[in-house]
């Protein structure tokens, strides 16, 4: 079984679902900035901006959309590892019970890397994906399943993801410039916004998709004892 290109064919409709589902939000977002019908501007002088909450509502929708793609993007890794463990007939959790369990606490990516680079003999310096990037969306995959406020649709990040990720990469462009100002609170009550755009999703599966290709013919050699 080419497991690499299943997952390719889960990436593909990751990327197909996204264009599909975030055009009306878009057009809504284009519409409202351009002033078109339906959203032309009605008279007023308070300085409010028009149709303010259609257009934060259709932006919230935009990253609650990219939000379930990382979602996604992440149970496809999780699928890949786990296909390929049946492949190789190996359990990682009973096989390096302590290593992987240890690790696991921290992601299941941690874990499965722990693992996988036992089986390919592999510290993964020549690996070219982003190990960063590919831990964070299992990250935003948690951060995105678990709401911290009744009366906001927005998302977060735990608070410790900075420890580990000082500038995180699925984050919006105004806390990025704050943090590189040194404009962010550092309390463990402050959450950062957990914002996925089209730019940052599809670098996220580019890594993924990076990574599975480089591990596909080195795990194949290990199934067929080439390895």
């Amino acid at each position: 079984m080419e497991v690499h290109e299943f997952l390719r064919l889960r990436t593909a409709f990751i990327r197909r679902h996204y264009e599909t589902a975030a055009e009306p939000f878009r057009q809504i977002i284009r519409k409202i900035e351009a002033g078109e019908e339906p959203y032309e501007p009605p008279y007023s002088e308070d300085g409010e901006p028009p149709f303010l909450e259609e257009w934060s509502e259709a932006k919230t929708s935009l990253e609650i959309l990219g939000a379930t793609c990382v979602s996604m993007l992440s149970e496809s890794l999780k699928l890949y590892f786990m296909t390929w463990e049946r492949e190789l007939g190996v359990q990682c959790a009973t096989q390096l019970p302590d290593e992987f369990s240890r690790n696991k606490g921290k992601g299941f990516i941690n874990g499965y890397k722990v693992c996988f680079g036992r089986l390919l003999r592999t510290d993964w310096s020549d690996c070219p994906a982003d190990w960063d990037v590919i831990e964070q969306v299992a990250l935003a995959r948690n951060d995105a399943q678990h709401a911290k406020h009744i009366h906001d649709m927005g998302m977060e990040h735990n608070p410790k993801v900075r420890k580990k990720h000082p500038m995180p990469f699925f984050l919006s462009e105004d806390e990025k410039r704050m943090i590189e100002a040194d404009q962010i609170l550092d309390h463990p009550w402050f959450g950062l916004s957990l914002v996925v755009t089209h730019e940052t999703l599809y670098k996220a599966i580019a890594q993924v998709e990076s990574l599975t290709a480089w591990m596909e013919e080195p795990l194949f050699d290990v199934k067929y004892g080439r390895r």
